[in-house]
């Protein structure tokens, strides 16, 4: 019988193969510098399609080469680096993060204990230290990474329960409140419930025409729930709002949070980063006033998913977080160790996903952020330029960032026509957007992520999207 671990584990095996996709990668990227043909960005099949594809695939006999799989893979998924990528805030990733990740997996070392993650928690505690430092947080702050915005909010969200008096357990557990945006992400709603809180003490606060918390109101909603014996304990600042990439006003938010003794949290998944442009860091004026602030470094940081920093003003109140027993684990239980980052996660065998944004500070600094944020910001506001100077479109309202929502104008029949529209430009591949719902209007939307997209492609995308609904002869 032959011996399959020795074959699994041959260096020279391994050497071959590596080679084999660097190689098929590269050639991927050259593509990418090029305006996107039909397919190129995404080659269309339904879930049925998908489904019975590999299933035949798993059915098949075993292969001698993974080559042709990778192949497969990357023929039926979503190209980012295709300059006609403009959908989800998903990072076009750097091509120096697939060394990187393949170092990851290869060396596979947990964080939670210092032995498994000496390297990464050193990087991790260099690179959340520098970006607290950005957000204007003294050397009291500290950061934890974590895998993904959603796990992140509710991190921040325990920490600020955490710097409560202690109410678990007790009655008054269930009138703590929390106020957001009603543009907030799901995820925030999502973390209220898993701390078995009420929906009722989620308190969405209304958006103005700009889809950014009404400051104005905060008073008016906080009076309220105080009158229904709610206790406030966090409100939380979109920076920006996923659906239509709205900044919300934080520096009346911080105000309001001082004023009331509130945590002030800052969702700044997406569009935290601008802190690094000279140009947008103006968005975030007032982020120097949260308690805590969250980015993700797999969006507008251009790092593999998923990869999460959630940095914390004060990091005596952080710790107080994830409090509990592990003998096994960590012989001092109660000892502010940032070394053991078991002790601040939700995670165990949390990988060391820090690498990637590590690398690529060292390598490019500051510098290839703020192109990166210039670039894709600035494009935005091309592109809403490019749908003013059209008549069959409208904008759903002036970008804040590099997020933009627009749609064909057809009356009554509008929603219809952009529903149909956006699955007739996924089908034919070139360009992959989304759609969302505002104010109960279908809207196409954009998020320019990709920093090889050019206007030229943007300017195909309109007609494109024109000569699809004319040859569905709706538009007359």
């Amino acid at each position: 019988m032959e011996d399959l671990i020795m074959k699994a584990y041959k260096p020279e095996t391994f050497r071959s193969e590596a080679h084999q996709l660097v190689e098929l990668l590269a050639t991927e990227l050259e593509k990418a510098h090029s305006a996107p043909q039909k397919k190129d960005t995404i080659n269309w099949e339904s879930p049925a399609e998908q489904l019975a594809y590999w299933q035949n695939d798993f059915n098949s006999p075993l292969i001698n080469n993974p080559q042709q799989l990778f192949r497969s893979v990357m023929s039926r998924s979503v190209n980012l680096h295709s300059r006609g990528y403009i959908g989800h805030q998903t990072a076009t990733t750097l091509p120096v993060t697939a060394l990187t990740s393949a170092l990851i997996s290869f060396f596979n070392n947990g964080m939670a204990v210092y032995e498994m993650g000496m390297a990464g928690n050193a990087m991790e505690k260099v690179v959340t230290g520098y970006m607290a430092t950005k957000f204007g947080f003294d050397e009291e702050a500290s950061g934890i990474v974590t895998s993904g915005g959603t796990l992140g909010n509710l991190t921040a969200l325990l920490a600020a329960r955490a710097a409560m008096p202690n109410v678990l357990g007790k009655p008054e557990y269930g009138q703590l409140a929390i106020m957001v945006s009603e543009e907030a992400h799901y995820s925030i709603e999502r973390a209220v419930r898993i701390m078995g809180l009420p929906a009722e003490n989620i308190i969405k606060v209304p958006v103005n025409d700009r889809f950014q918390m009404r400051a104005d109101t905060l008073e008016h909603y906080y009076k309220e729930a105080t009158a229904k014996d709610q206790k406030v304990f966090c409100i939380v600042g979109c920076a920006c709002s996923t659906s239509i990439g709205a900044y919300d006003d934080l520096e009346a938010i911080g105000q309001f949070a001082q004023k009331h003794n509130i945590w002030f949290h800052v969702d700044g998944a997406h569009g935290a980063p601008v802190i690094f442009s000279p140009v947008y860091s103006h968005l975030l004026q007032g982020i120097e006033k949260a308690d805590s602030v969250m980015v993700d470094f797999h969006k507008m940081m251009m790092a593999p998913s998923l990869s999460t920093a959630v940095l914390f003003k004060s990091a005596r109140q952080a710790g107080k977080t994830f409090l509990q027993k592990a003998e096994y684990l960590w012989q001092d239980q109660q000892a502010d160790e940032w070394y053991n980052s078991g002790k601040q996660t939700f995670e165990c065998t949390k990988p060391m996903t820090i690498l990637h944004t590590y690398t690529i500070m060292r390598l490019y600094g500051d510098t290839l952020y703020q192109q990166h944020i210039d670039k894709l910001y600035g494009m935005a506001g091309e592109f809403a330029y490019m749908v003013h100077q059209h008549e069959n479109f409208e904008l759903a309202c002036e970008p804040q960032s590099n997020i933009v929502c627009f749609r064909l104008k057809a009356g009554a029949e509008s929603n219809e026509l952009n529903r149909d529209v956006l699955q007739r430009l996924i089908e034919d591949g070139r360009f992959y957007i989304v759609g969302t719902t505002i104010k109960q209007e279908f809207y196409l939307r954009i998020t320019l992520m990709n920093p090889l997209t050019q206007k030229d492609d943007l300017e195909q995308l309109l007609s494109v999207i024109e000569d699809l609904a004319m040859s569905d002869a709706v538009m007359g």
